[in-house]
Formats: C-alpha cells, sequence, structure tokens
C-alpha cells in the first residue's frame, strides 16, 4: 500500500487541508486514514479504466472480430490527460481530477466523476 498524498501538496498538512478541500468542491465526505483511496479500476463504455491519485486516467478497451475464420482480439489503450487528485470512497465512488474548472486541462471526464469500482487500492493507513 502506497503512504497517503495527494499531488501539489507540499507537506503532509497540506495535503490533509487539500484533501478537505477537494472533499468539499466534490460534495462528499473526506475518507479518515485507513480509508482513503489510492486507485480505483472500473468498467465504463466498453473499456476498463483505471484512475490513481497522481497519474492520469487511463484505460484499454479489448475488441475481438473474425479475420478469415479466427476469432482475432485487438487492445487499444485509452489515456486522458486529466490528472487525478483525489478518489473518495461511496457508492460510487467519486474521482476528482485537474481538469475544468479545477485547470484548464481538457478531458472526457466530468469533473468530479462518480465510479463504481471492482477494484480498490487503499493507502496506507497510517
Amino acid at each position: 500500500m502506497p503512504a497517503f498524498f495527494l499531488p501539489r501538496a507540499a507537506d503532509d498538512e497540506q495535503a490533509e487541508r487539500l484533501y478537505e478541500a477537494l472533499a468539499e468542491f466534490a460534495g462528499c465526505e473526506p475518507a479518515p486514514p485507513g480509508r482513503r483511496v489510492a486507485s480505483i479500476t472500473f468498467a465504463r463504455d466498453g473499456a476498463r479504466w483505471t484512475a490513481e491519485v497522481g497519474a492520469e486516467v487511463c484505460g484499454q478497451r479489448t475488441t475481438s472480430f473474425l479475420r478469415r475464420g479466427e476469432l482475432v482480439e485487438h487492445t487499444e489503450t485509452l489515456t486522458d490527460a486529466a490528472r487525478v487528485l483525489a478518489i473518495y470512497p461511496g457508492t460510487p465512488h467519486v474521482v476528482v481530477t485537474d481538469a475544468q474548472p479545477i485547470t484548464g486541462t481538457p478531458s472526457q471526464w466530468a469533473n468530479p466523476f462518480p465510479a463504481q469500482p471492482d477494484e480498490v487500492v487503499l493507502f496506507d493507513g497510517r
């Protein structure tokens, strides 16, 4: 489990303040240590996406088709310029990125956006 951090935070105290401010922006409650989410994997529009704090939202879409009687699979890598700032647990989870309105970063995702994960990695709870 990775140690808790937030991109753009200079120290632990600033990370805590930013985590609370981003929760308010997202309209959700900040999670206590031990329940803070480092990354999630979820399905959307036929693709598997990963949202990881500090990284760009990325995914893969695998399609199958017949070619000369054989089943061929093609995997496409999907990327988005939005960098994940925080993920808040819930039903669904809420992902906050650095896209509009926080910065001018273009993104196909709303900010914040909901996601129902099938995999969750928590930060170290210490």
